[in-house]
């Protein structure tokens, strides 16, 4: 069984930056490294989005639309982990992000990290 813990989430200004990370257990690294992981977010009244992609064999992304070019996806195969940088970070930002797969993500979800943009 897979298992998923986020971390980095915190309070931050408009325009700052955060680094969330995702520990990936319960899968060996060959197996991981087959994979397509990704991080979702999801605010009160909105369903949750998936936001950033990678290919853990090749290393592909995709990005929607609202965070491309703000935020950085990568993810390390030898530590079953995935990340993500956020830049230029907006109060609309503001949401409890989680990692999954990303293309049919696990019924197992993590408890998420919070990252909240307010001054």
């Amino acid at each position: 069984q897979v298992q998923l813990v986020e971390s980095g989430g915190g309070l931050v200004q408009p325009g700052g930056s955060l680094t969330l990370h995702c520990i990936v257990s319960g899968i060996s690294p060959p197996i991981f490294s087959l994979l397509y992981m990704g991080w979702y977010r999801q605010t009160p009244g909105r369903q949750r989005e998936l936001i950033a992609s990678i290919s853990a064999l090749d290393h592909r992304t995709n990005y929607s639309d609202s965070v491309k070019d703000r935020f950085t996806i990568s993810v390390n195969n030898t530590q079953n982990t995935v990340n993500l940088q956020l830049t230029s970070l907006r109060p609309e930002d503001t949401a409890v992000y989680h990692c999954n797969y990303g293309l049919r993500p696990a019924n197992s979800w993590g408890q998420g990290t919070q990252v909240t943009v307010s001054s």
